[in-house]
């Protein structure tokens, strides 16, 4: 629990004590005064002693000359009578005091100390309540519920996901009208999982078949049902499904359920682990809906491989709605929705967008055209315009630019060499993506960008493509040699992913003509952890050593035909490189003209014929490990076997 009633209980006590001492030493104290009889108050007013005369109902007070304070009863007599007696009235110092009402200070200050210890014993009984509240209540759900009309969005607001928005409409007519399906004797399916990659719209999906089926709308988190304590996450299940039921027709959307989802059995805690048992609630649960139950299970997740199998059997998840990233169709649609309402200035392209924003998700295309609105309000403009389009474009690809940054005038020639020899590479090579920008300004932790785009949406890679695209990464590095006879740590990104492609191409896709078509190495992973932490080697140490010898035989072929294409254009490279020194940014119809007057024109994709590489035969026992063919000039890290005694 949160709060610590014994430790609130020490503190109001404190407070108990410090108001009594409070009252203790700034109310003065007040002494009852002394009893003593009437004769003698009659002696001292005839003697002077006297002051002050009270006279009450039944009493006389009064008050002696010494400051003494004396009181005598006098029952039903009247001032008269005392006067007849003898007594003496003080000039200016005689009152009479009638007891008509109450004497609220007296009594306030009497009631205090019941008052303050009876605020104790409320706050004590409030706090001891909560904490039984917070127990009883802490496996209850943490669902959030959405009523029907506060549900705004609709499949219009939901776009470039055309199939997916159709497989889902049949759950919005189940739940609109199931006497249709079940006169056809057809059930609708009890629960529909959708899989994308991040930022894909599938969250957005979900409220969007709330809000066309107007129904109440459970949603929750996948992490938010398992807790430290054993025995909350399959509570918080039964609790969730039990608030289902009772407002049905409804949506149960879990998101991130591969928090909870994973594989059974492969987690640190054995059997028994927490998460398990959660999982294997939802399974019951799940599979426990009666037919006239009209509860739809909605779950995300970018992770569905490591789901459990049971969860995605037919009867729990037995649809699978794919949300994969849009077309261009798909990424023009998203764009028009998320510019609907915003002035965008006449020359503004939505297509030309589309097509400069390849591999962007829904979420990336909704930061685009916010960021560009935030760039127009910056420059005080009361339309957005291509300028900040383009600039937004570039923020989410690579950061911000850092105009700020100061660098040294050998350095910025660096640069602007290193990202000339990307451009020039990629417009030589026929089969990399078109170049569509040169920068050498900074811009998130890069000193400089060449931005390639393909010409139109790719879903698959080539040979080709792969190697034209590892010589591009490896072109910035081979204009810093060749220009100024050594190499900067600028090319450290490049050189990381240009050798991560080149493995890739060797050990996952196949591409290796000496390996042939075969994948090397069983990644595996812990479910519960989610994340790759070993490779386990299903190959022997002569095959490692090929492969490490076709990685570098690939990336040594890459940077060769990059240098030499260099060397033939190096006139082109200078003039490049002081044009971007020049300009700072090359772009669109600028670029173009710089690469004509150049003569630098990009070459059509050659046709080429197919050739059927040597079969690999298994290797025998001593003998030595076949060598890959290199390209002329090409160095070799790994050497062949050499000499005894060779260098």
């Amino acid at each position: 629990m949160k709060s610590n009633w014994k430790r609130n209980i020490l503190v109001y006590i404190i407070i108990m004590l410090a108001v009594v001492l409070l009252f203790s030493f700034f109310i003065p104290g007040t002494s009852e005064p002394k009893e003593v009889p009437l004769s003698q108050v009659i002696k001292m007013s005839q003697n002077n002693e006297i002051t002050k005369i009270v006279v009450d109902d039944s009493a006389i007070l009064v008050t002696t000359v010494d400051g003494r304070q004396l009181r005598t009863a006098i029952g039903k007599l009247t001032i008269v009578d005392l006067q007849e007696l003898g007594l003496k009235l003080p000039e200016g110092g005689f009152e009479i005091k009638r007891s008509g009402g109450i004497n609220w200070g007296n009594l306030l200050l009497n009631l205090l100390p019941i008052v303050v210890f009876g605020l104790l014993l409320f706050f004590l009984f409030r706090q001891a309540r909560g904490a039984n509240n917070q127990a009883m209540n802490f496996g209850r759900s943490r669902a959030r519920l959405l009523a029907p009309n506060r549900v705004n969005v609709t499949f219009a607001d939901v776009a470039g996901v055309e199939e997916a928005k159709q497989d889902l409409q049949e759950v919005v007519e189940f739940l609109k009208s199931r006497e249709k399906f079940q006169a056809l004797g057809a059930r609708i399916p009890k629960g529909v999982l959708l899989v994308g990659p991040p930022g894909t719209g599938k969250t957005l999906l979900a409220r969007a078949v709330a809000g066309e089926a107007n129904v109440p709308f459970f949603s929750i988190s996948g992490s938010e049902f398992v807790e430290m304590f054993v025995g909350v996450g399959a509570s918080r299940v039964r609790d969730l499904f039990d608030q289902a039921k009772r407002n049905t027709p409804c949506i149960v959307f879990i998101d991130e359920i591969d928090a909870v989802g994973r594989q059974r059995g492969a987690g640190l805690g054995g059997s028994h682990d927490e998460r398990e048992q959660t999982l294997n609630q939802i399974l019951v649960e799940m599979d426990g809906f009666d037919t006239n139950t009209n509860v739809v299970v909605i779950a995300a997740t970018n992770r569905p491989d490591i789901l459990d199998p049971a969860l995605l059997r037919p009867g729990r998840f037995d649809r699978r709605v794919i949300l994969d990233l849009p077309d261009i169709n798909g990424r023009l649609a998203i764009l028009k929705v998320h510019t609907r309402g915003k002035p965008l200035e006449k020359d503004v392209d939505l297509e030309l967008i589309a097509k400069a924003t390849v591999g962007f998700s829904g979420a990336d295309l909704a930061n685009v055209v916010n960021e560009a609105a935030i760039l127009a309000a910056r420059r005080n403009k009361k339309t957005i315009g291509v300028k900040e389009f383009e600039e937004s474009i570039d923020r989410v690809i690579a950061g911000p630019e850092r105009k700020s940054r100061k660098i040294s005038p050998k350095e910025k020639e660096i640069v602007a060499y290193h990202e000339a020899g990307h451009a020039l590479v990629a417009r030589v090579l026929p089969d990399a993506d078109p170049v569509h920008k040169i920068s050498i300004v900074a811009r998130g932790m890069s000193l400089g960008l060449t931005k390639q785009l393909p010409a139109e949406d790719r879903y698959l890679l080539t040979r080709s493509q792969a190697r034209a695209m590892v010589c591009t990464l490896l072109a910035g590095n081979a204009a810093e040699e060749l220009v100024f006879s050594e190499v900067s740590s600028g090319s450290a990104d490049d050189i990381k992913r240009a050798t991560a492609m080149a493995r890739r191409m060797v050990t996952d896709l196949g591409m290796s003509p000496v390996l042939g078509p075969r994948t090397f190495g069983d990644k595996q992973e812990l479910i519960f952890l989610g994340r790759e932490i070993s490779e386990q080697r299903d190959y022997g140490e002569k095959i490692a050593d090929l492969i490490d010898r076709e990685i570098n035989n690939v990336i040594w072929e890459a940077h060769e035909t990059a240098r030499r294409i260099l060397i033939r254009n190096r006139a082109k490279l200078h003039k490049l490189a002081a044009r971007l020194m020049a300009r700072e940014t090359l772009e669109g119809e600028e670029l173009e003209k710089v690469f004509n007057e150049l003569g630098l024109t990009r070459p059509k994709p050659r046709v080429k014929k197919t050739t059927v590489p040597e079969p690999v035969r298994p290797l025998v026992e001593g003998e030595p490990v076949p060598q890959p063919k290199t390209a002329p000039g090409v160095p070799r890290l790994v050497p062949e076997q050499s000499p005894a005694g060779s260098d």
